[in-house]
């Protein structure tokens, strides 16, 4: 194993336990050598910390959200890093960049940038131009000054090439190959042996990711039950949302769940689903994690037509696609798809495909990123 003894400080914004990336990070720079300190922060509906190979704190702040709470998290950021052992700083999105920058250039130490998303395109910040324009400034400050960055496909890797000149590595989310467990049957974990099980999964249930028109379309799907499991800003609308039309016995909402055992959902499921809306950039360019997720589980994909999407899909004819968010549209496809006589090949085919799409073998260019950051 190549050793150097040294300390690598990640820092991410979230809370840790839900951020299968950063983890995953985390361990391949134990592989290189590094002993390990992940710093995030603290929320009021945090799970307990997992038994990890490698340090985690997590910061308790005052304020939850708004510019406040961006202000502090970078102020107690910085003093940690400022004043903390270390040889290598690994900073997760934008707004994390700020402190580990400034601390990168006071102390000489290296530093990577993992941009997970087009930060400044995400949805949340269309409703104030003066975020979107402090963030947008922000970036194109710090990002030009940087030697190393990654960032999760090969068209968001472009669009910041071209924007700031820098070079940015894709790394891609893929998921561990998959391990063979016993899945827990349908019976213990509450879902219906009889009925068909369309899944959505994902930390990040947010405004147009198709969830509300989901619920919808779920009247008109007979011999199905709709299960989302996750977080997000759109939960507490999709919880009154079912509630309010009696939707219980068609859609089941569960609160996010460590990796392991949401695998039992994922495997237990007949069509996973990732549907977000071409509303942003940010959108329109992602690869969600749960599209490797369903693959490693053998699942056939119903998703959105969206470029880095439809290149896996299609590469491997594991699933089809939405032309239409319009709960009618969904629920005609979703119907069509649960009879087609496709479906067993797409499960056979995203089967074939998890040997291919595998973590151990994209972290490798993660590997020789690392290796050579050393090397500087």
């Amino acid at each position: 194993m190549f050793t150097t003894h040294k300390i690598a400080t990640v820092s991410v914004i979230n809370d840790l336990v839900s951020d299968n990336r950063v983890n995953k990070t985390c361990l391949v720079l134990k592989e290189c050598g590094y002993d390990v300190i992940l710093i995030g922060r603290k929320l009021p509906n945090s799970s307990r910390i997992p038994d990890w190979p490698f340090k985690s704190i997590r910061m308790r702040l005052f304020f939850l959200s708004g510019p406040a709470f961006y202000l502090f998290f970078n102020l107690r950021l910085f003093l940690q890093l400022i004043f903390r052992k270390t040889h290598l700083l690994y900073a997760n999105d934008l707004d994390t960049l700020l402190p580990n920058f400034i601390v990168s250039r006071i102390r000489n130490i290296p530093m990577i940038y993992d941009s997970h998303e087009l930060f400044c395109e995400v949805p949340e910040l269309k409703k104030s131009k003066i975020k979107k324009a402090v963030w947008l400034w922000l970036e194109g400050a710090l990002v030009p000054n940087l030697k190393t960055c990654i960032t999760v496909n090969d068209s968001i890797a472009k669009i910041f090439e071209e924007k700031y000149k820098v070079k940015f590595n894709t790394v891609r989310n893929i998921s561990n190959a998959p391990r063979h467990i016993k899945l827990k049957p349908r019976e213990e974990l509450g879902l219906p042996i009889d009925k068909k099980i369309i899944l959505m999964q994902g930390a990040g249930i947010n405004m147009d990711r198709g969830a509300e028109e989901l619920v919808e379309a779920m009247h008109l799907v007979e011999g199905a039950v709709l299960v989302i499991i996750g977080s997000g800003d759109v939960w507490g609308v999709l919880k009154k949302k079912v509630l309010k039309e009696q939707m219980g016995e068609r859609v089941r909402l569960i609160d996010k769940l460590p990796k392991e055992d949401l695998a039992h959902y994922t495997g237990n499921a007949d069509i996973g689903l990732s549907i977000d809306k071409n509303t942003n950039l940010n959108y329109y360019y992602s690869l969600p994690n749960k599209i490797f997720d369903y693959i490693q589980a053998g699942l056939p994909i119903l998703a959105s037509r969206l470029p880095e999407v439809e290149k896996i899909i299609s590469a491997y004819q594991v699933g089809e696609f939405v032309e239409s968010h319009e709960p009618k549209a969904l629920a005609q496809k979703i119907i069509s798809m649960l009879n087609s006589r496709e479906l067993l090949k797409y499960r056979e085919n995203a089967m074939q495909a998890s040997a291919i799409l595998t973590w151990e073998k994209e972290k490798g260019t993660l590997e020789t990123i690392i290796k050579s950051v050393i090397r500087q």
